[in-house]
């Protein structure tokens, strides 16, 4: 009785492995623009906290950059970058800003934030 062999082929298992590779340098590479955000979308929170506490505006960016420069945030997004309002008697502070995180050679990932401490509040 014959059987016929299954299974993946070497030229496959390649294929597969490859795609998997890229797959994860992609993940990988998206892991530190992630952190970045989530770490702003904090720190944005906080500032607005400070100004619904009194605080004035040059407080507040003075407060961001000390919690940007723990954060190592302080060379994506300046304190000038942010934007303070008043939105139904509380202070809302928003910035947008682009991240691009090489990939490969000349080919990077481009990436849109927008953090806002209105989205932060629970």
């Amino acid at each position: 009785m014959l059987f016929r062999q299954r299974g993946i082929s070497l030229i496959g298992m390649i294929f597969v492995g490859l795609l998997l590779a890229g797959a994860l340098l992609v993940g990988f590479r998206m892991i530190g623009p992630y952190r970045e955000y989530f770490a702003l979308q904090r720190i944005v929170g906080l500032v607005a906290d400070e100004g619904n506490n009194g605080a004035s505006e040059s407080e507040m960016r003075k407060s961001y950059e000390r919690r940007a420069l723990i954060d190592s945030i302080d060379g994506t997004v300046k304190s000038s970058d942010l934007v303070f309002r008043k939105q139904g008697g509380k202070v809302v502070v928003e910035v947008e800003y682009t991240r691009k995180a090489p990939l490969v050679s000349n080919v990077s990932l481009s990436f849109d934030f927008k953090a806002s401490s209105q989205h932060s509040r629970k």
